[in-house]
């Protein structure tokens, strides 16, 4: 199972002004609170909340030509990057003496700006991998080289990769997961309507433009663009659904090597194990299980030098962003237009930083962690966290759907979290990975081999449940169920998130509804699978699963009468698990929230709104923000969280204290009847 975040991307800051309410109070105290300039009050809250409490903020932040979709998530995570940017720019001048880590940082980052030297050196950093791939003649040179484009961060045909066994936690256990088409879902392949058409098209000339750039003629161009779509479509008739591959129990596929390599050798499975430094692997999950024995039936009719094309395209897809101008501009045209409707690519300055950040996550968030994150806030947030699981344990015992046999599992599985909040305590090291002053791709290539090493060689050996699977300066949070863990990073502890001049009402509607989201992902449809230990079993009584079920459906249904676009809905099964820790953290904060005045009555009115709908305007200002309409049918297909208006209007309507707060009543649109609601946690 994959972890679950909070947000696919990133976010932004918050102010205070003063505001108008639907319920009058006489008295109001004036501090931070809600922003009204980010609010469209010509639109009755019944009617929208999340345009009544967005709609200024969506109107003076206009789309930038470089974005797809821009929100307050963006703009923090704009604003993080200037921080960045001044660190790391700073030691690019310096280049320290004596501090390796910090010159590796900055000439990493430098390489990505010059763009001289990217551009005199075309396609060349890719030719010597593309002659190995031509070389391919055999079984044996196709596995090799399948095992060194892996190993490279590059994955045709599948992923392999090592996490905890999902039943048996406290190891590691080597995972292959199914992969290899580059439009990223298989209903571009499959689908036949008009839109889809066209992004096939262009899928084509893409990949065509590709080849004729490496010197193909048109003929080999063409041909190669047949072997592609030819392979990933049948890739894509065998792959397993996005509402397939959130079935964790369907997905865990524990056998011993011989056995996987019984119903598949499309590979020399045993070569390719010692290529990768898994010579004594024994056993692996294989997710997704019959998909390679679909592998090895697909490939066994295609010729060598259409599964060098396919390889060729990999290699070429993955470097394209890190050769010459025309390389970056081809992919940009693809993925950034016509997929997400973007305008324009980012500056070469925002390009170079992410890649110094995936290559030296930690080392830049030590950087950034010494001079941006106060211990204050760590501490903070411990309380805020501690508060929240008082609030969860409340809620799960007043369940009433719940038997108390479940619900006592629940709450041994609920103190067992792992709260892990700003950074590490022991931080990476990188002396081992070599950037060398050869070409911008060769040093990716470097990087993704580093990280591919540093994670096989825990294969086999116990789970390091200190780790850390998101950097510091990260914009975003995390529950991974294997570890039973929730992650809160540095960079998340801001405004809006977290806003030490805001009350208590904002903060709880904001970083309080992320942490109680992340603990809900414990106990969403697929969390819910995995015990107090992190292991993929049973825990529930059979009437208690049925129970969960039932609303679960329900709340499928809510989602999936959604109209994204035109005549395009929403998915309710695919962001069912988002769509319940979205609700789940609503509901835990507020009662959270409550607990926090301790029979005390919040400040009558701040800025002219009560504390309870301080609350909920404080969740809302997460989520402002402009999408193009490419975006929306891109996400719909690809992002298991619901879009950002829908995490509002559609997870309040389910909620009686939002009705409460607004004295929203029947006939309003916002309006939905009790017996429609669903509350699950």
């Amino acid at each position: 199972m994959k972890k679950s975040i909070i947000f696919p991307l990133v976010v932004a800051s918050m102010v205070a002004a003063t505001g108008c309410s639907k319920k009058s109070v006489k008295e109001e105290v004036k501090t931070v609170a809600i922003d009204v300039a980010n609010m469209d009050t010509t639109v009755a809250l019944g009617t929208d909340f999340y345009q009544y409490a967005c709609g200024g903020w969506i109107q003076n932040n206009p789309l930038k030509p470089e974005y797809a979709r821009f929100g307050t998530f963006d703009q923090l995570r704009e604003d993080n990057q200037e921080q960045l940017r001044t660190l790391i720019e700073e030691v690019s001048h310096t280049r320290e003496e004596g501090n390796e880590i910090v010159r590796k940082i900055g000439w990493l980052y430098s390489m990505g700006l010059d763009s001289v030297k990217l551009n005199e050196d075309g396609y060349n950093p890719v030719k010597d991998q593309l002659t190995s791939i031509h070389r391919i003649a055999t079984k044996a040179d196709l596995t090799r080289q399948v095992a060194a484009l892996h190993k490279e961060g590059i994955f045709p045909f599948f992923v392999l990769y090592v996490d905890a066994d999902e039943k048996n936690s406290l190891m590691n256990i080597v995972q292959l997961y199914q992969s290899g088409i580059g439009m990223g879902d298989r209903d571009y392949y499959l689908h036949d309507d008009e839109g889809t058409q066209k992004i096939q098209q262009a899928y084509r000339g893409f990949i065509y433009q590709l080849f004729a750039l490496t010197g193909n003629s048109p003929e080999q161009a063409e041909a190669a663009v047949e072997a592609v779509m030819k392979i990933e479509t049948g890739i894509a008739q065998i792959s397993f659904s996005r509402e397939e591959r959130r079935d964790s129990q369907k997905n865990y596929n524990k056998v011993p090597v011989g056995e996987f390599k019984a119903q598949s050798d499309f590979l020399d499975w045993d070569m390719y194990f010692e290529e990768m430094g898994l010579g004594d692997v024994e056993e692996l999950d294989a997710k997704q299980y019959h998909f390679y024995e679909g592998l090895h039936n697909l490939l066994k009719n295609l010729s060598y030098e259409e599964q060098k094309n396919y390889l060729a395209f990999h290699l070429l897809r993955n470097a394209a962003p890190y050769l010459s101008d025309p390389f970056v501009h081809v992919h940009f045209d693809f993925y950034g237009k016509t997929m997400s409707g973007r305008e324009e690519q980012q500056p070469r300055w925002k390009r170079s930083l992410n890649t110094v950040n995936e290559a030296l996550s930690e080392a830049v968030g030590q950087m950034y962690v010494a001079k941006y994150f106060p211990a204050s806030s760590k501490e903070k947030m411990f309380t805020l966290v501690n508060n929240l699981q008082e609030a969860l344990s409340e809620r799960i015992d007043g369940l009433e759907w719940m038997s108390e046999e479940t619900k006592a599992k629940a709450q041994e599985k609920l103190t067992t979290f792992i709260v892990k909040i700003g950074y590490p305590d022991t931080w990476r090291d990188y002396s081992d990975l070599q950037i060398k002053n050869d070409s911008y791709w060769a040093n990716v290539c470097r990087s993704n081999m580093f990280e591919m090493a540093y994670m096989l060689q825990d294969a086999g050996k116990p789970v390091d449940r200190s780790r850390w699977y998101m950097s510091p300066q990260t914009v975003n949070a995390y529950y991974n169920p294997t570890t039973n863990e929730i992650c809160f990073p540095a960079a998340i502890l801001q405004p809006p998130f977290f806003n030490p001049d805001a009350d208590d009402a904002v903060n709880y509607g904001a970083i309080g509804v992320v942490i109680g989201h992340e603990m809900t992902h414990g106990f969403d449809d697929q969390g819910r699978n995995y015990d107090k230990d992190g292991n993929l079993t049973d825990w529930w009584t059979e009437e208690d699963a049925s129970k969960f079920t039932e609303r679960a459906d329900k709340l499928v249904k809510q989602y999936d009468d959604i109209m994204v676009l035109d005549t395009v809905h929403a998915n309710g099964r695919f962001t069912l698990g988002e769509n319940i820790a979205d609700q789940g953290g609503l509901q835990v904060s507020f009662q959270a929230y409550k607990n926090s005045l301790k029979d005390k009555e919040a400040p009558a009115l701040i800025d002219g709104f009560t504390g309870d709908q301080r609350f909920y305007l404080g969740y809302a200002t997460l989520w402002a923000q402009n999408i193009r309409p490419e975006e929306i049918l891109r996400l719909t297909k690809l992002d298991p969280h619901s879009l950002g208006k829908w995490r509002v209007n559609a997870a309040i309507r389910n909620l009686e204290s939002f009705y409460e707060a607004f004295d929203i009543t029947a006939g309003e649109p916002m309006w939905m009847d009790p017996a429609d609601r669903v509350v699950i946690w």
